[in-house]
């Protein structure tokens, strides 16, 4: 079974979410295998929050 190489957050997106949780400097030096679960979990919800908060911002206009 391949594993699907095209995600849903631009890298972008990852490396500003990364800058936010101050594992940026770890994803630069060392690469996004050496983030730790927990870390790259608070990611995944700082990612679902701001989208939630665009989806709630786009809806008022």
């Amino acid at each position: 079974m391949s594993r699907r190489r095209n995600g849903l957050m631009s890298d972008d997106l990852k490396e500003e979410l990364a800058k936010e949780l101050g594992v940026y400097d770890i994803v630069k030096t060392e690469g996004w295998g050496s983030v730790s679960s927990r870390d790259c979990g608070n990611l995944v919800k700082l990612a679902i929050k701001k989208a939630e908060e665009s989806m709630v911002q786009n809806k008022n206009f």
